[in-house]
């Protein structure tokens, strides 16, 4: 006699969307504990300045390139997914912005706590830059590749948050301070040149959030859009405290409490990514049942 049901197990993996997106929640809570409870300065007797203790800025980049590493992780996955139900090329731009940050926090790291360096360019910066195109990139292609209908009110909305982006980011402009008199001219240009890169790219990424979290506002297959949206306003937010700070603040020390949202955004794209793929394999097991029957 056979019996009349499947009696197999197949083990389930232990990184579930479920307890993915749990850990992303967890990562983010924690991260903004640790800076709230150890971000405060403490008096240097040597120097007679307010400085913060080494091992608390280590801690606040393990948070940061972790967050971003398994951003990066879980876009591959979806990129290699045959069945993931949006352009896989969006994940793999996004991935490899999200593996250019990663790089780009490791070299940054290395340049402020190990060599103790303060340097007006850096070889991060080429990370950061790569960063933005790839992600730009991304972004872009998963909104060409959907038919965006917006009614007039929500065109508003995206015209009055670039607008109010552009005032943010032209305002900090203004505050950038005369570089180092030893930086060699040609540097200085290059210098110049990617600050107005971060800050274009910063309002470009802002207005195309905008659009995505509008576009895609409503239904749980979209859900991952709005994590990826909710990512990149974060990203805008770090990286426009982040500029002010070292334009406006003398002797700016990076660990402020707006630098969580730098982790923020490596969190939510992991999880943007994680519930595409739920998404995903959850459309195809609806599809495969309607075969079956």
């Amino acid at each position: 006699m056979t019996n009349s049901y499947d009696t197999t197990y197949k083990a389930q993996p232990f990184f579930t969307t479920q307890r993915i997106v749990l850990m992303g929640i967890s990562w983010a809570v924690l991260a903004l504990l640790y800076f709230l409870l150890f971000s405060a300065k403490t008096l240097d007797p040597a120097s007679g300045k307010e400085i913060r203790e080494t091992w608390y800025s280590v801690g606040t980049y393990i948070f940061e390139i972790l967050a971003f590493l398994s951003a990066a992780v879980l876009c591959w996955r979806n990129w290699q997914s045959t069945q993931i139900i949006s352009n896989r090329k969006v994940w793999l731009f996004i991935g490899l912005g999200m593996s250019a940050y990663f790089i780009g926090g490791l070299v940054f790291g290395y340049t402020e706590l190990i060599q103790k360096q303060e340097a007006d360019i850096s070889f991060a910066d080429a990370f950061y830059v790569l960063n933005y195109l790839l992600l730009g990139i991304g972004m872009s292609l998963a909104l060409f590749s959907r038919r965006i209908t917006l009614e007039i009110w929500q065109w508003l909305i995206v015209f009055a948050i670039g607008v109010v982006g552009i005032l943010i980011a032209w305002f900090i402009a203004q505050q950038n301070p005369a570089p180092s008199p030893e930086l060699d001219p040609l540097l200085l240009k290059v210098k110049i040149a990617v600050d107005w890169f971060y800050i274009v790219s910063d309002v470009l990424l802002l207005i195309i959030a905008t659009i995505m979290l509008l576009a895609f506002w409503g239904g749980k297959v979209s859900l991952s859009w709005r994590m990826i949206a909710a990512a990149a306003f974060c990203l805008y937010i770090a990286d426009m405290w982040f500029k002010y700070a070292t334009n406006s603040i003398a002797n700016y020390e990076s660990g402020d409490i707006l630098e969580v949202f730098w982790i923020f955004s490596g969190v939510l794209f992991g999880m943007g990514a994680a519930l595409e793929y739920e998404a995903s394999m959850s459309l195809k097991r609806r599809t495969s049942g309607r075969k079956r029957t």
